[in-house]
């Protein structure tokens, strides 16, 4: 048996683990099964190349709880590791600046865990104690047992193991018991690795038998390997992406129409939004977009990534590009940040103005749910400003819809100022208002009668501003 200790920069990284990871210690069950995907995908990968010519079998990741023996393990049948392998990748961790590091970092689990590389580290945040019983894929490897209690120190010793890959042992500390409880575990894999690539079971499926349920020989799958925005656009249909919103957020009435996104150069990003219905502005829900980096969820906290009037809508986001594990001011002033919002608001106004175009009755049938998004986007974005003028509608008292242009051309010859500027009329409340409105209609239509016999139009209107908008006066009771 191999004794050591790890070697590392610090006295000891365990204590800093612990305390400034505490508040985010969740996500070590995370952490723990993106690595056993990883190593089964760097198999696959193996294989493909013909580096590998050993039969695959299941791939399956499998969790499983012992309440007993207090230990929760991650399986996984990839690449495994040989001793030597443990000593390069576990035993030295390059890790220094330490004081300067846990300023910098001390609220950000995140952070912490993937800046410096500590993924198989966060499970310390959970675990007295953590064992990797581990076989590589090469012929002829030797097992062999990696223990650590949370100290510097660390033992290794050969061990029987009759197949490849690796099984990581954590005996859960006292103070994180509800790591042991199975609805807690389930419900952090349902949060973090409901779409990884690589199948992930924990437990068995059950069945109602004799008044109860009991399990069966069929492995318990929490995830979806290929998830509908990992798929081609082409190959999906309208139900296809319907039933998707409704596994995202399954109490959601359906949406109006989703944006596919799709591209792999400057940059990577794959994903869908949608559109929701929202009726009312007390309706309107943030942090419905979900982060994903590779198939793993990150985070459904997404300012700095998405333009903030897009953070309304609802959906996923899947890139490996966006540097998830820094600051949110560093995300606001990285490059492909950047060109990555960017991106999304030019699809998302792409998509609306195809439907205008396309299918205006359709459209302005939607604009009452739409017009939040849009008028949001217009006062916030320059950008969006740009795109939407043309598309974004008013609506008059009589329910017809109208671009800026066609209404200010409606209004031009009888809605003008003695400076010549446009003069807007604008009701909140058509029923509420109705005294008011009926009295602007008759008083234009003693104005113009004797002209051309026209009626003032009255619609909601608004200006973002003086360099972009004509002068605007307005009737409003509320």
């Amino acid at each position: 048996m191999q004794k050591g200790n790890i070697g590392v920069t610090t006295e000891n990284i365990f204590p800093v683990i612990k305390k400034f990871l505490y508040s985010d210690h969740e996500i070590f069950l995370r952490e723990m099964i993106s690595n056993a995907v990883d190593a089964t995908q760097k198999l696959k990968t193996l294989a493909i190349t013909g580096d590998f010519k050993g039969e695959q079998g299941d791939l399956t990741v499998h969790v499983s709880l012992d309440e007993k023996a207090g230990t929760l393990t991650i399986s996984d049948r990839g690449i495994g590791m040989t001793a030597e392998e443990i000593d390069k990748y576990i035993n030295q961790i390059a890790f220094s600046g330490v004081t300067d590091f846990m300023e910098k970092y001390k609220d950000k689990a995140e952070a912490i865990i993937g800046h410096f590389g500590l993924g198989f580290y966060s499970a310390f945040m959970v675990a007295k104690k953590v064992d990797i019983i581990t076989k590589s894929y090469k012929e002829g490897a030797q097992a062999v047992k990696w223990s650590c209690d949370g100290s510097p120190e660390f033992t290794l010793e050969e061990v029987e193991k009759a197949d490849r890959g690796s099984d990581i042992v954590l005996h859960i500390d006292d103070d994180c018991k509800e790591f042991l409880d199975k609805s807690k575990i389930q419900g952090l894999l349902n949060k973090y690795c409901k779409f990884m690539a690589v199948p992930v079971a924990f437990g068995k499926k059950t069945e109602w038998k004799d008044g109860k349920n009991v399990e069966t020989d069929e492995d318990n799958i929490i995830n979806s390997v290929e998830p509908l925005w990992a798929k081609a656009p082409s190959s999906l249909k309208d139900e296809d992406y319907k039933s998707f919103y409704r596994t995202l957020f399954p109490m959601n009435d359906e949406p109006l129409f989703w944006i596919h996104l799709n591209v792999d150069y400057p940059f990577n990003l794959t994903g869908i939004l949608y559109f929701p219905r929202v009726k009312n502005n007390i309706e309107l829900q943030r942090n419905k977009i979900q982060l994903y980096c590779n198939q793993v969820f990150v985070t459904d906290q997404v300012e700095g990534i998405v333009p903030e009037f897009l953070t309304l809508l609802h959906g996923v986001i899947d890139s490996p590009d966006i540097p998830l594990n820094v600051s949110r001011s560093y995300l606001q002033s990285d490059a492909n940040v950047k060109k990555i919002s960017s991106y999304i608001t030019k699809k998302v106004a792409d998509r609306l103005q195809s439907i205008f175009k396309e299918n205006r009755k359709d459209y302005e049938e939607k604009w009452d749910n739409l017009k939040l998004f849009v008028n949001y986007g217009m006062l916030s974005e320059n950008d969006f400003y740009d795109r939407a003028k043309d598309f974004s509608l008013f609506k008059d008292v009589d329910g017809k819809h109208f671009t800026f242009e066609e209404y200010k051309t409606l209004i031009k010859d009888n809605q003008t100022d003695k400076d010549g500027s446009l003069i807007y009329l604008y009701a909140t409340e058509k029923e509420e208002q109705f005294t008011y409105i009926e009295s602007a209609k008759a008083k234009a239509t003693a104005s113009f009668s004797q002209t051309d016999n026209s009626t003032c139009r009255l619609s909601p209107c608004w200006s973002r501003n003086s360099r972009r908008a004509d002068s605007c006066a307005s009737i409003q009771t509320s």
